[in-house]
């Protein structure tokens, strides 16, 4: 009777471990289910999925990992990602206008100001006179917009 009790319980354990979900299968949902997350892929070997690929962020390998886990059948995840690197930003060459332009310009909203004047040598303005303080913010800005190589404040605030 202990014989019989012991066979029936290893064919009911057989039995189980047979029907679970073969890796194809599990492959194939999870294939399925990561279909909107370009440049990923997953393998599966004995329940074990192997996720590769390049994903942009951490948040989307994360996503692809938590995706993998929710699926029946998986016993562990190992993500293989790769994060891709950022694109580089480019910064765009500084503009100096030349001097015969810069003094043109600078003669035009220096004029504005009374008690200021200006010079130009080689990109540089050079800034003297007397200004009051609420009026040498707009000046500078003004001045910096004409683009020049540099800005020197000589100027005395009455």
């Amino acid at each position: 009777m202990k014989i019989k009790s012991m066979l029936l319980g290893m064919s009911f354990a057989f039995l189980l471990v047979a029907c679970g979900p073969k890796d194809a299968d599990i492959q194939k949902e999870i294939t399925a289910k990561l279909s909107d997350l370009p440049g990923v892929s997953v393998t599966v070997e004995k329940g074990v999925a192997t996720i590769s690929g390049t994903c942009k962020d951490d948040a989307f390998k994360q996503n692809a990992e938590s995706i993998v886990k929710g699926i029946k059948g998986v016993k562990s995840v190992v993500n293989n990602c790769e994060i891709a690197a950022p694109e580089p930003v480019v910064a765009a060459p500084v503009e100096i206008n030349p001097d015969a332009v810069l003094t043109t310009s600078v003669n035009e909203v220096v004029k504005t100001y009374s008690g200021v004047t200006a010079t130009v040598k080689d990109g540089v303005v050079t800034l003297t006179g007397d200004i009051k303080r609420s009026q040498l913010q707009n000046l500078i800005k003004s001045v910096q917009e004409l683009k020049p190589k540099k800005v020197e404040n000589k100027l005395t605030i009455k």
